[in-house]
């Protein structure tokens, strides 16, 4: 893994966004104050989505049959059965 590289407070004061594109495009830094290392950016991990069309296939063929009156009944079984009028008094 590569050193990430060191920029100053006063850079990232004066170049900040320079600097927040570079972390948004997936570079890191680490953060210096008089010659000391403070903190780092980071990228933030980027969740997927959605999921391709050939996986979510793929997947399915392997996943378990549901049983529709099962899942009729913990719904059911879950659900609250007496609905409250908001609007009564």
């Amino acid at each position: 893994m590569a050193a990430q590289p060191e920029i100053t407070q006063r850079d990232l004061r004066t170049k900040s966004k320079e600097i927040m594109d570079a972390v948004q495009s997936g570079q890191s830094f680490t953060v210096t104050r008089d010659g000391h290392r403070i903190g780092e950016l980071i990228p933030l991990r980027r969740r997927q989505r959605f999921v391709p069309r050939g996986e979510f296939a793929a997947m399915s063929r392997t996943a378990p049959d549901i049983s529709l009156d099962t899942f009729r009944a913990d719904q059911d079984a879950t659900a609250e059965q007496d609905m409250d009028d908001p609007y009564a008094r």
